[in-house]
């Protein structure tokens, strides 16, 4: 395999293209949720999760814990990431039913890491006005 400055030039295009992407997602994560305090959904075999929910756009970001990613409860030993997508999907339905949004249906999702999920989510009822008294579940601090 020849090894040229073209095809050195090409791979230092793709590390700063992915270097970009992550920088991206973190802007818009912290542009998205910055100033939201966090509440703590538990799932399973008491796994919690914690949640950052940006009620007005109806999107939360479910966000777990290194340690369990590869210690959790229910793994046995098997790779987290077979079951991370249902265990993410399940903590953010668990979420909206525990914070009186039964009638919400996720609607989207995006994986931001293996630590950070975010789910769209629709509801039939319109959005809260600024102000409006909501339900909220105990955060870790």
């Amino acid at each position: 395999m020849r090894t040229g400055p073209g095809r050195l030039a090409l791979v230092a295009v793709a590390g700063a293209v992915a270097a970009a992407a992550g920088c991206t997602e973190f802007s818009y994560i912290s542009k998205t949720y910055v100033g939201l305090p966090p509440q703590v959904v538990t799932i399973g075999c008491n796994d919690p999760y914690e949640v950052y929910d940006q009620r007005r756009e109806r999107k939360v970001l479910i966000v777990s814990n290194g340690l369990r990613e590869f210690t959790g409860c229910g793994l046995d030993g098997k790779d987290p990431a077979l079951t991370r997508r249902r265990r993410f999907s399940e903590a953010a339905a668990t979420y909206l039913r525990e914070t009186a949004r039964e009638t919400c249906t996720i609607v989207g999702e995006t994986v931001f890491t293996d630590l950070q999920t975010e789910f769209v989510y629709s509801c039939a009822e319109p959005i809260e006005k600024p102000g409006t008294k909501v339900p909220r579940l105990p955060g870790r601090y």
